[in-house]
């Protein structure tokens, strides 16, 4: 079972100065950065994919977040997308390079952004090594299984155009001479219609089928439909879960024979869970999470300045916090400050971001203030950054576990996706 990262374009500057908060003069973007795979020893994923929409605007789509430029989309489809990536060193070249559409850029439309020749054309100049038929997703999901007239006109029509497109995307895989593995993209709006979808795609001629749809299911709707779609289809056809979002639980989904899933999950936690922001393999087998310690820049939070022109407090004042605490938590990482007077300092300045929230006043405010303790003196206590061996902890130390800024909150996410990476390995090989 591979894991695959979808590329958000995520990379971090090697050089970054963490004690100045700066990167060298004359740094450029993306030329002087690394991704996960360059700046690790070790890759912490099996592949990547990479989303059409997030690369090209697509016609009549003004709400597609596209994060590419139209200088850089000619460079990939000129270079391919693994030189463009860097993910063409001799270690990488059997790894999977996958594209798909990226459908929830198009999710209001009622016919999806590209069409299948144009889709087919895109993976071909890009040079991936396998791409998706181009999906329309289905967002209205019944476990107990409605025939086809107990649904809505728009999601049969939704069903009905991604098995089109499915059939006229293979066709032109093959007329162009198979340059990528073609993945059957699988929608319903039950366990029992992606079942039907899954089979029907593989009667077309789909060795790979690309389970769509997923995302806002719950982990049992999950199992549900892997159940059916497994006793609907060959053993030996591949699957792929698109955008997994219950990473945490893909040891339950070994027994399904997966070929590979992909999440941007461990990265994203690292800046948007509200506390798990730190993996650590746990010694039992599992994962353990830490909250990273919140000190954001003083004069650059948006809640810390409203506060300040609140004139809730001065800043200046607020600076002089905010040193003491990045100061304090340097000297704890270097056993020559306690945990107690490193917390002290962190809930002297984290005291202030919660003040800056007006929402929280009063009980709201205390409890929160307590929620922060408590994670504060665990991460503290334990320190898990010491614990880790990878390339991130052991060159950022400290600055791993500090929620500031993207270049130390990236490369946390490096680190969660290297701790992940090995966890399935892990799972998998348990599961033997």
């Amino acid at each position: 079972m591979k894991f695959l990262y979808s590329d958000t374009q995520d990379y971090v500057d090697p050089d970054y100065d963490f004690l100045t908060d700066r990167s060298q003069p004359g740094h450029e973007r993306y030329w002087d950065d690394q991704y996960a795979h360059e700046i690790m020893s070790t890759s912490p994923y099996d592949g990547l994919l990479v989303s059409m929409s997030a690369i090209r605007q697509a016609a009549g789509v003004a709400s597609s977040k596209v994060r590419y430029s139209t200088s850089e989309e000619q460079r990939m489809l000129r270079v391919g997308a693994r030189k463009f990536l860097r993910y063409d060193a001799p270690r990488f070249k059997d790894s999977m390079l996958m594209g798909d559409c990226g459908a929830f850029a198009y999710v209001e439309h009622e016919t999806p952004a590209y069409q299948p020749a144009e889709v087919v054309d895109f993976y071909t100049d890009a040079e991936f090594t396998h791409g998706v038929s181009p999906d329309h997703i289905i967002f209205d999901f019944d476990t107990s299984n409605p025939p086809a007239d107990a649904v809505s006109d728009a999601v049969r029509k939704r069903y009905d155009i991604t098995q089109e497109n499915a059939r006229e995307f293979l066709k032109l895989t093959r007329d162009e001479g198979m340059p990528f593995e073609p993945m059957g993209a699988v929608q319903g709006w039950s366990p029992k219609s992606m079942a039907q979808a899954a089979k029907s795609l593989e009667k077309m001629g789909y060795r790979y089928l690309a389970i769509g749809g997923l995302v806002p299911l719950k982990v049992d709707a999950i199992h549900l439909v892997l159940q059916e779609l497994r006793g609907a289809i060959k053993p030996e056809t591949n699957i792929h879960l698109l955008g997994f979002a219950k990473a945490d639980h893909i040891h339950e989904f070994v027994q399904y024979d997966i070929t590979s899933f992909d999440s941007t999950s461990p990265l994203i936690r690292a800046f948007k869970d509200a506390k798990r922001n730190y993996y650590l393999a746990a010694p039992g087998g599992g994962l353990s999470y830490y909250s990273a310690i919140r000190i954001p820049q003083a004069i650059e939070n948006p809640r810390l300045m409203q506060g300040i022109k609140r004139g809730i407090f001065g800043a200046e004042d607020l600076q002089r916090r905010e040193q003491l605490a990045l100061t304090t938590l340097r000297a704890l990482d270097r056993g020559k400050a306690s945990v107690a007077s490193a917390l002290d300092a962190v809930m002297d300045y984290q005291r202030f971001l919660l003040l800056g929230d007006e929402k929280l006043t009063g009980e709201k405010l205390d409890r929160e203030l307590t929620k922060m303790h408590e994670m504060n003196l665990r991460t503290l206590q334990d320190r898990p950054w010491q614990q880790c061996s990878c390339d991130i902890c052991q060159k950022a130390g400290v600055d791993v576990i500090i929620f500031r800024a993207s270049n130390r909150n990236k490369r946390r996410g490096f680190h969660n996706l290297g701790v992940y990476h090995q966890h399935v390995q892990r799972t998998l090989i348990n599961a033997k």
